[in-house]
């Protein structure tokens, strides 16, 4: 009888190891996703047609913002092989701080838009080695962006970024996309520049 219980246990547990299949025998993979070849990094100067300037990455295209209500000196720096966009928003401030505070409240704002399918929302403040003070945030879960971040000298200029891909996707298929782009943006923030800035 122990004989019969003990073998009755050892098959139970070598049948709990087994891997399932169907009737034809086939034992599916597990999901996963094609194997990313990120381009080189390098870096090129947009050049002086803005009231700011930056290096972006050579794998991105500059493309003019073509959304209703555009304004000038809004941009995309756009990256073909991912169909992924950094929209820049740039606004005059003026000297004006009411102005300034409405602008830094809307980037906010925006960001919080997309809470309803943000499993999460990081909030950072920064300097970057000029010493400009940067908002930045950070968003998980399957949102059409993954980051946003302002900057402004707090009297003439504000800029606003975002990074956004044409689809909400799951972010594990994502990731190494958003972590290469993240790269970018960190550089495009420690190199920017106002215009007439040294």
């Amino acid at each position: 009888m122990k004989k019969l219980l003990f073998l009755g246990i050892i098959i139970v547990l070598a049948s709990c190891g087994r891997k399932s299949q169907d009737d034809t025998g086939y034992t599916p993979k597990p999901k996963g996703y094609p194997r990313l070849d990120l381009p080189q990094v390098q870096y090129t100067s947009l050049g002086n047609s803005h009231p700011y300037t930056f290096e972006y990455s050579k794998a991105a295209v500059i493309k003019p913002d073509t959304f209703k209500g555009a304004e000038p000196h809004w941009i995309f720096v756009y990256y073909p092989a991912f169909d992924a966009n950094i929209q820049l928003t740039y606004k005059p401030v003026g000297n004006d701080k009411i102005k300034l505070a409405k602008m830094i409240a809307d980037a906010h704002k925006l960001t919080a838009k997309h809470n309803i399918k943000a499993n999460s929302i990081e909030d950072f403040l920064m300097k970057t080695p000029s010493g400009k003070s940067v908002g930045l945030m950070e968003l998980d879960g399957e949102v059409p962006s993954y980051m946003q971040f302002y900057t402004t000298d707090s009297t003439k200029h504000f800029l606003r970024g975002a990074l956004y891909f044409k689809t909400a996707t799951a972010r594990d298929s994502l990731s190494p996309i958003i972590a290469y782009i993240k790269k970018d943006i960190l550089h495009l923030i420690n190199t920017l520049k106002w215009a007439g800035e040294k």
